[in-house]
């Protein structure tokens, strides 16, 4: 008889578990589409914010560049960088003018910055220096580029300026030698 009440807890858990799987299996398939189109949405505010006439817009998966469309004509491209900063990775996103020699401007996505010093990379006073630079001007001016450091927070508009123009080679770079060739 023992034998036998050693039987039944493992057949119940194994039921336990298989209920559980199937559970999350549905609400991963209730869920997924919500989920895909909420990053949709949230991606197309923040290019709106870059690119204000923008009405709708292409994502190549491969390259990770978007192209900004009004009225069906490209109004500008767009696209992920990344800096390394004090507090941790910048995730940044990058709008490019249509001739891709000229910034539209940037957006911090996410950062982890000291609050109060390297944080101010969200400000307005730091992220409009972007607008409008030549994408071959894009450093600190004190090696020579158009943008000014946070006092207090080199590290932090280091971070910024490496991680968009590491960007900019790697998505413009290979398109004007593709261009060229």
């Amino acid at each position: 008889m023992s034998k036998d009440k050693g039987f039944w807890p493992v057949i119940f858990l194994t039921l336990v578990v298989i209920v559980a799987i199937v559970a999350l299996t549905l609400t991963n398939g209730i869920t997924k589409d919500k989920i895909v189109q909420a990053k949709k949405q949230a991606v197309a505010e923040m290019l709106a914010t870059l690119f204000p006439d923008m009405q709708s817009f292409d994502y190549d998966e491969e390259s990770g560049l978007y192209t900004l469309l009004s009225g069906g004509e490209p109004i500008g491209h767009a696209f992920m960088a990344h800096g390394r900063g004090y507090g941790g990775t910048i995730d940044i996103l990058v709008g490019v003018k249509p001739d891709n020699q000229s910034l539209q401007g940037i957006k911090i996505i996410a950062q982890q910055e000291t609050p109060g010093l390297g944080a101010k990379i969200i400000n307005s006073s730091f992220l409009d220096q972007f607008k409008g630079v030549g994408v071959d001007e894009v450093d600190l001016s004190r090696n020579g580029g158009k943008i000014d450091a946070i006092t207090g927070a080199t590290i932090s508009s280091s971070a910024v300026v490496e991680g968009v123009k590491h960007a900019i080679m790697k998505e413009l770079g290979s398109q004007q030698k593709g261009g060229n060739s």
